[in-house]
């Protein structure tokens, strides 16, 4: 192996040209990428429901509605109606808005003498003044089923304003343009912004001001940490270089390949400036540790610190890439795959270029002498090094048996684990968008989308009963409050000609009165062109799962029965996604952390050649995790699409800690020093480089505490602990298993405070 590393000192600047070249190449497309906050985008096509929404989503614009809220002590006054028609007036001249309804612009049906008029509730040209008009047309409104709780709230205070985004349009463009348009017109009352391409619009915002504001920020903690690890410029700038390098490739390939940024991805760059850094803070740390010549201390400590570092780093790609196996929505896996990639291209880096960049700027590191008996070394022997050897020595039984007390009451902790997938949930209290999904709860029948699709010939009567008897069945739920479909419209119209509100029996008739329906808006969104296919539009109420999983198999078993042949009939939503999301947090999460915990075993084992080596790796993390998972259940921290990558993340990035505990005792233990001098070394040298990596990982995702994103702040709270408790584990109880397995080969283990004390002077 020296051969093979001496001929990259050879190469040196065909290596780092050739870095420079793709780090310039990469790093220019980098503006080109964009960003996607859409959820639904993110679901796989072999869900049937998500599937099924997204078909929907395109014929029939479900997923493209907007909705602007408007708070205020009383809607039914001039100035408001007219602040009103001036949001819905802005909005229809907006680019890319289809369609938008507003008490300002809505129809009634209303029943005369010789027939039925269709007319706005608020004249085109005028805006009622006197106090009798506005009773008369708040008596009107709250008199129709399909404006009451659906464009006004039931107590007058709050109206919506609701858009469609046109079709092959970006949709979160539109949102952002008609959201600023709104913005601008300076609306004195409380407006809110709800539905669909808002929402994404507010996530994109977030991710936008999460990477600007938080990246910086972890940057400064990380090269403050990494200057008090090494005080040398060299143990500073060469991590973060590998780091930055690492991210820009990565961010540079995701744009060339057409990925986006997602409320998941936007975590790669935080997350690859915290991990690695790890690569090269080893190799950095072995390279100060030997008394040679520059060229000649780079080789040798590639020797010993190689084969741990490759071994780490192919545990860390094997935790993200478990995310390709056991995750239900697609940016999870793009969060895997990429972020995969970014730790092999900080591997690479770490190995070539870093030793190749040392070499060529004759970088020495002018404290390295100094170290060996300076107040540095001193104080990390004295504050850390040392006791640490001699708890180990003295007290192993007690911290064997404190770790696995911790375990177990972590065990029980666990089955305390609450799981949400409730997307407002996702926002801070005090978010205008928590506010406004709020609002759509409390006062319009809910915010979550449900979609009925009838297939079969749309104006026989047959189906249209069909879908009547399917609206009331839904409305039988707790969960369900309004439900809107063209079947509906026709009863109303029946009921202004005088006759009975119901659909005709003969298919004729039901012709005439679809007449006058052509030209109302919101018969696109409810019946396809072709009239072969109708949904019915309702908005579930309940966050909970609970009722979610019940109103699925309330609808389930009724569309079993009630479809045919001739009347096919298919039902989704997002309760339904999220149903399948909460679901998939379970199986996901057990079956990346399982295919973690093989893939690391595996690995260790191989490279190792010992399968004991292998498990003795795994224990201190797995303890780690469990432990990781009590502190979730009795700090009531949920289970959600960011939480969920912690175990798998904490499997392949703390395991890094074991293996070079392990590698780098074995290495002395071969060498012929006893289990006490081989523990001694270990912790000397490998256990600075851990320290130092535990803090600088950790200050790197404490920044996410700061996200405007909830389980972005949970997320970087628990990496932070895991990878406290990881490093703690690495050198507490990893060496306590070792001493006992070792106990037989060394049966006369005591510490030896001469010795430290010598290795110290």
């Amino acid at each position: 192996m020296e051969k093979f590393f001496s001929r990259i000192i050879k190469i040196k600047w065909v290596i780092i040209l050739l870095v420079i070249a793709i780090t310039v190449f990469l790093g220019l497309q980098i503006p080109s990428i964009r960003i996607n906050s859409d959820v639904i985008s993110s679901l796989p096509e072999s869900d049937k429901d998500a599937a099924l929404i997204k078909k929907i989503g395109s014929k029939f614009g479900g997923n493209k509605t907007g909705m602007i809220i408007l708070e205020t002590e009383n809607i039914f006054t001039a100035e408001i109606l007219g602040h009103i028609r001036q949001i819905t007036d802005t909005l229809t001249e907006t680019e890319n808005i289809s369609s938008v309804l507003s008490i300002t612009n809505a129809v009634e049906i209303r029943s005369e003498e010789d027939g039925i008029e269709i007319r706005k509730l608020v004249d085109e040209e005028t805006i009622p003044v006197s106090q009798q008009e506005l009773d008369l047309l708040k008596e009107r409104v709250l008199a129709n089923e399909n404006y009451k709780g659906s464009i006004v709230s039931e107590d007058g205070t709050t109206a919506i304003i609701i858009f469609s985004i046109a079709d092959d349009v970006n949709m979160q463009t539109a949102a952002r343009i008609a959201q600023e348009k709104i913005e601008a017109l300076n609306i004195p009352e409380k407006i809110y912004f709800a539905g669909s391409p808002m929402l994404i619009t507010a996530i994109a915002q977030l991710i936008a001001s999460d990477l600007t504001r938080l990246f910086p920020v972890a940057f400064i903690l990380i090269i403050l940490v990494l200057y008090f690890g090494f005080r040398s410029f060299r143990g500073v700038i060469l991590p973060l270089l590998t780091a930055v390098i690492s991210i820009v490739w990565v961010i540079g390939i995701m744009s060339l390949t057409g990925s986006e940024m997602t409320m998941i991805s936007n975590n790669i760059p935080i997350v690859l400036l915290a991990i690695s850094t790890a690569y090269s803070i080893h190799v950095i740390n072995r390279i100060d540790q030997i008394r040679e010549n520059l060229n000649r201390a780079i080789v040798i400590a590639l020797s010993y610190v190689a084969i741990p570092v490759i071994l780490a780093a192919l545990t860390t790609i094997g935790g993200f890439l478990s995310f390709i196996f056991g995750s239900y929505l697609l940016m999870i896996r793009d969060f895997g795959i990429y972020t995969g990639l970014g730790t092999f291209i900080a591997l690479l880096l770490s190995i070539f270029f870093i030793p190749a960049l040392i070499s060529a700027l004759v970088w020495e590191n002018k404290k390295t002498t100094v170290q060996k008996s300076g107040s540095e070394t001193t104080f990390f022997s004295r504050y850390f090094h040392l006791p640490l050897h001699k708890l180990l020595f003295n007290h192993p039984k007690r911290i064997l048996t404190s770790w696995i007390v911790l375990t177990i009451v972590s065990i029980g902790g666990m089955f305390l684990i609450k799981r949400n997938v409730d997307i407002r949930n996702y926002f801070r209290k005090d978010n205008p968008t928590r506010i406004a999904e709020e609002i759509m709860t409390e006062r319009f029948g809910g915010s979550k989308p449900v979609f009925v699709l009838f297939r079969g010939d749309i104006q026989s009567p047959d189906i249209l009963n069909k879908m009547l008897e399917t609206e009331e069945h839904m409305k039988k739920n707790p969960g369900i409050v309004k439900t809107q479909s063209v079947a509906g419209l026709i009863t109303e119209i029946s009921g202004a000609l005088g006759q009975e509100r119901k659909i005709p029996d003969d298919k004729e008739m039901v012709g005439q009165l679809w007449f006058l329906l052509e030209g109302n808006e919101s018969l696109k969104s409810l019946v396809s062109e072709e009239l072969d296919e109708a949904v019915i539009i309702s908005w579930f109420l309940s966050p909970e799962n609970k009722e979610r999983i019940e109103f699925e198999e309330y609808m389930n078993d009724y569309i079993k029965k009630t479809s045919t042949p001739e009347c096919t009939i298919e039902i989704t939503g997002m309760p339904f996604i999220e149903v399948a999301m909460d679901r998939s947090l379970i199986t996901g999460q057990a079956g990346s952390l399982i295919i973690a915990v093989i893939f690391v075993i595996f690995i260790v084992s191989i490279i190792l050649r010992s399968f004991y080596a292998g498990v003795f790796a795994a224990i201190p993390i797995i303890s780690t995790i469990l432990i990781l998972f009590g502190v979730m259940g009795f700090a009531g921290i949920p289970l959600n699409i960011a939480t969920v990558l912690v175990a798998s993340i904490s499997m392949g990035t703390g395991i890094d800690y074991s293996i070079h505990v392990i590698s780098h005792f074995n290495i002395h233990l071969k060498e012929g020093a006893s289990i006490s001098d081989a523990l001694d070394e270990t912790v000397a040298v490998s256990g600075k480089a851990i320290l130092i990596n535990v803090i600088s990982v950790s200050a790197g995702f404490l920044v996410l505490l700061f996200s405007e994103m909830v389980p972005l702040q949970y997320f970087g709270v628990l990496i932070t602990l895991s990878m406290i408790g990881s490093g703690l584990s690495a050198l507490t109880l990893l060496p306590v298993i070792l001493i006992l397995a070792h106990r037989n080969d060394n049966k006369k283990i005591k510490y030896s405070e001469q010795n430290s004390t010598e290795r110290v002077s």
